[in-house]
């Protein structure tokens, strides 16, 4: 057996249930049950435009109070999961300065209070709250800025990685940058931390890199009271023995060669690139027994590789993940391109035992998702097992296994853009099948994953069932038709299409809508934005032959093209074949010309080249905004997608309507005819299967199709994990008749 052990996962492992895995020992299944809004337990008179955050987390000695520390709001929160499929918000505790862990000690959680005010002159203490009364009952200095605390198994010791940062923004954040970090502990006496206890581990002079300037991490303690703590900026790691404090082994965390990576920030995930001796610069450190730790590596500087590591405490390395986190990732369309310098950015971990199966959890914070293995024992490689959805950064993993319980606090707050705010998500153990993921891709021809992110509209093959085709928008700068396999949970991308002009890349291209020609071929349209400052786009009708090369491009015509907003093509449909063919395209909002409420469809003839119109009447928006998202030809008329632009709890509407087209004639453009308004009628409300995985409401429901045998499916955009969890919901609706 090789002395490294390096990951490897293929698309079956994406089946749902780890197959091979539950005959052997049957591991549990995740499966999210509950997400709380971290913004439901503002204080009185909180300002709740302000931001919120739950970054580390953890849970009462009960099992029924998870405790979050929220730095922006220098307190930290209590959340009551005495029902875990229905948390609720439990109050706040004030602190004098940013919490960045809380450990809970029988009735006291013990919170590292940061107060520092520069970088050069850090402070902090340790914060003593009283569960019951929820007051801070002592404040002991420690003398620096704290990061990660951690207790002993045995509940003997309390352990702090005074971290005191650097500032990012001198000398390109290079270190050192003093004053330097170090280990500060107390013993645990009868339940409480001993104040005059207190004792500190130098660890200058140990690591390569920067010796002088130590910067703790994070800390975690086995069962023998040796606590093992990661230098993040450093590279390397420390293990103490905590009854007498002296260190016992220290290493380089070493570095990684990384292949088939993409590298370039360029609008396209391209696996062809590679970086070598890249440093693995861990964050977050767990024991998974008294001689072996995993570290998930973040890399805060100049390294992360992108995955994580598993050493023994003499500093031997025993597996190493490489780049197969990174590549599930592309496959599940939760690869952060637009932030891909790092990759997925590997952050949190956590080992738990449920059942007879030792679990060990990682967390991707730039792709949002939480990585569950089960560990085989020293000799052997993690078993993967599945992916989590894990809200926008989750960093704070908790199990809570007497409970069946797994938790992550996501501390991204994007309320100001319009987007979620931070949240808390709960999952429960059990058996079947997971939830998610509900879409994945397939390898392409060259043996990687088939990348794709940012669907954004979807028609079915004219003649197979389940075959349906999607596009994805200006999330990238590629347009690419891909090619669904909907006839299992999760749906499979099995091809992907490039467009092309004269042989090269299409470009400027925002793909919102795709339909099948009759005549083969697909017809898709181009979301234009006239109101861009600088190099504004038109909307396009834009006819594609199979083999993905562009055919011909169509413009409005100028009068009306004058008309638009940045809110243009959001769907197409086509009715008819031959002379009576007619390409239906959606806008999703009112332009310039059009009655407050009113929004076009517009009715283009590919036989005669005319261009006519008829009106929609939107609902009216509770907040926001609603629109168009989505064109499907059924029966005599069209079904749409009209939606708010709300997420989580203010998405207050998202439906399906039929409009029938029997009888209209639209009006020609530039005619003073009036055009006809349509009559829609609701078929669906969306907003109970967006609710059923029991995530926060996604906003951009914005594909539906129908296939041949009449399956029927609606999709989510996730806009290119740009402000997004990444999530993306595929969701069957069944057989319309």
């Amino acid at each position: 057996m090789r002395a490294i052990l390096m990951a490897g996962v293929s698309l079956a492992a994406f089946g749902l249930a780890a197959s091979a895995a539950v005959a052997q020992s049957a591991p549990p299944v995740f499966n999210r049950t509950a997400t709380f809004n971290v913004v439901a337990n503002l204080p009185q008179g909180a300002d709740p435009a302000k931001s919120t955050a739950a970054e580390i987390i953890t849970v009462t000695e009960d099992g029924n109070t998870l405790i979050y520390s929220d730095s922006p709001g220098k307190r930290i929160g209590f959340i009551d999961i005495t029902d875990p499929n229905a948390p609720k918000p439990a109050g706040v505790v004030a602190l004098d300065g940013e919490p960045t862990t809380t450990v809970v000690i029988g009735g006291k959680a013990y919170v590292g209070v940061n107060t520092s005010e520069t970088n050069a002159n850090p402070t902090g203490h340790l914060a003593v709250v009283d569960l019951a009364t929820r007051k801070v009952e002592d404040k002991i200095d420690l003398g620096g800025q704290p990061d990660s605390i951690t207790k002993s198994p045995d509940g003997s010791f309390l352990a702090i990685a005074i971290e005191n940062e650097r500032d990012e923004d001198v000398n390109d954040g290079a270190i050192p940058q003093m004053p330097a970090g170090n280990l500060t502990y107390f013993e645990v006496k009868n339940g409480r931390v001993v104040d005059e206890s207190k004792k500190v581990v130098d660890l200058t002079g140990l690591a390569a890199i920067a010796p002088e300037d130590p910067e703790p991490e994070y800390v975690d303690i086995n069962s023998k009271n040796e606590v093992v703590v990661t230098l993040q900026e450093n590279n390397h790691i420390v293990v103490v023995d905590l009854p007498t404090g002296k260190v016992t082994s220290h290493f380089s965390a070493g570095t990684v060669d990384l292949d088939k990576i993409d590298t370039k920030k360029d609008g396209v995930i391209d696996l062809s690139g590679s970086m070598k001796a890249v440093p693995r610069e861990p964050d977050t450190v767990q024991w998974i027994d008294d001689d072996r730790f995993v570290i998930a590596n973040e890399g805060d500087w100049k390294g992360g590789s992108r995955g994580f590591s598993v050493f023994d405490k003499t500093g031997k390395l025993l597996f190493e993940s490489g780049t197969a986190p990174e590549h599930m990732a592309v496959r599940l369309g939760h690869y952060p391109d637009k932030r891909n310098k790092k990759g997925i950015e590997m952050e949190g971990a956590e080992v738990a035992t449920f059942g007879d199966s030792r679990l060990i959890f990682v967390a991707s914070e730039r792709g949002s998702l939480v990585f569950v293995y089960r560990d085989k024992g020293a000799g052997e490689a993690p078993e993967f097992l599945q992916v989590l959805p894990g809200g926008i950064g989750p960093e704070g993993l908790l199990a809570v296994p007497a409970r069946n319980l797994f938790v992550t606090a996501a501390e991204t707050d994007l309320r100001e853009d319009g987007g979620i705010g931070s949240v808390v998500t709960i999952y429960t153990a059990g058996q079947g099948k997971p939830a998610y993921p509900t879409i994945v891709s397939e390898n392409g021809p060259d043996g990687l994953p088939i990348w794709w992110s940012a669907l954004s509209g979807f028609a079915a093959d004219a003649t197979t069932p389940n075959k349906l085709y999607a596009v994805t928008d200006s999330a990238y700068s590629q347009a690419r038709i891909l090619t669904v396999d909907a006839s299992s949970l999760p749906a499979k991308i099995t091809a992907a299409t490039l467009l092309t002009k004269d042989g090269k890349p299409a470009k400027g291209l925002d793909l919102e809508g795709i339909a099948v020609r009759p005549e083969g071929g697909f017809w898709v349209v181009s979301e234009g934005n006239p109101e861009k400052k600088e190099n504004p786009t038109q909307n396009l009708l834009v006819r594609v032959d199979a083999d993905g090369s562009v055919a011909e491009e169509i413009a409005l015509p100028e009068a009306l093209a004058s008309q638009a907003t940045r809110f243009g093509f959001e769907g197409v449909a086509v009715t008819g074949t031959g002379a009576d063919e007619t390409v239906w395209i959606a806008v999703q909002r009112e332009w310039k010309d059009d009655p407050k409420g009113f929004v076009k469809l517009l009715a283009y003839k590919p036989a005669t080249k005319n261009w006519g119109y008829v009106r929609y009447p939107l609902d009216k928006a509770a907040k926001g905004w609603v629109g168009l998202s989505e064109l499907t030809a059924y029966k005599d008329g069209l079904i749409v997608i009209e939606r708010d632009n709300q997420i989580g709890d203010a998405a207050k509407l998202k439906k399906l309507t039929f409009v029938s087209l029997k009888g209209v004639t639209p009006a020609p453009l530039g005619s003073e005819q009036a055009p006809p308004v349509l009559t829609k009628t609701e078929m669906k409300d969306l907003l109970p299967l967006l609710q059923a995985p029991h995530g926060y409401v996604l906003d951009k429901v914005e594909s539906f199709a129908i296939d041949t045998a009449g399956n029927a499916f609606i999709v989510t955009d996730n806009d290119g994990v740009d402000g997004s969890s990444g999530e993306t919901q595929f969701i069957p609706l069944g057989v319309f008749n």
